[in-house]
């Protein structure tokens, strides 16, 4: 299944180092559990140790402000099969359990909302176009 795919994260470089970290992290989890193919194998080293692994792709994380990738996220959201979009909103972080983030998100506007990060994972020209012009977070 990861044949074609690609990942890509997208995060604010504006967020202070903290919330850089945990948007990335959030972000990843949420694309590994629709996904899980991308991770879900165990490896053993040769003293019998067996770990999970972190990813079977690279990741790059990209960066780009908030209404960009606001923007990316809208062009995103086409109805296409193997993919994945996990975006990361700013007012996700007010709300310290995720049945509040449950009940609030259906009176909200994706559209209106500022975007703290963005994953996606799919068929690479499909990232290419979303992503290729970005820059690698530094």
């Amino acid at each position: 299944m990861t044949d074609d795919i690609r990942l890509a994260i997208i995060v604010n470089p504006a967020l202070p180092l903290g919330l850089v970290a945990n948007t990335v992290g959030a972000i990843s989890v949420g694309l590994g559990a629709r996904m899980p193919a991308l991770a879900a194998r165990r490896l053993t080293d040769r003293e019998s140790r067996t770990i999970d692994i972190s990813s079977a792709l690279p990741v790059p994380i990209l960066q780009a402000q908030a209404e960009t990738i606001r923007s990316l996220m809208l062009k995103a959201l086409l109805p296409l099969q193997d993919h994945a979009i996990v975006p990361f909103p700013a007012f996700a972080r007010s709300l310290h359990d995720y049945r509040d983030y449950e009940a609030t998100f259906p009176d909200r506007d994706l559209a209106e909302e500022e975007i703290d990060g963005l994953g996606l994972a799919g068929p690479s020209k499909w990232i290419k176009s979303l992503t290729g012009s970005l820059k690698l977070l530094r």
